[in-house]
């Protein structure tokens, strides 16, 4: 797989598909609890309201919308 659709930001242009007139705005960026992992909270501004996701980086280095499995 191209390193490029690893990204976050091809998993955002994916998912949400931003443009100037719906723009997105990072909300927050962190880790989760268990096992570390990273996830970022991004939301899309549009007439009819938000729309809000989450993308979490997997073992694999791609930006998922569903967390990694638990390593226990």
């Amino acid at each position: 797989m191209k390193s490029a659709e690893t990204s976050l930001r091809f998993a955002i242009e994916k998912w949400l598909a931003p443009t100037c007139a719906t723009p997105i705005r990072i909300a927050r960026f962190s880790r989760t609890g268990h096992g570390q992992r990273r996830y970022v909270h991004v939301e899309k501004y549009r007439p009819e309201g938000s729309v809000s996701l989450f993308f979490f980086r997997h073992d694999d280095g791609k930006w998922q919308v569903f967390p990694p499995a638990n390593d226990s």
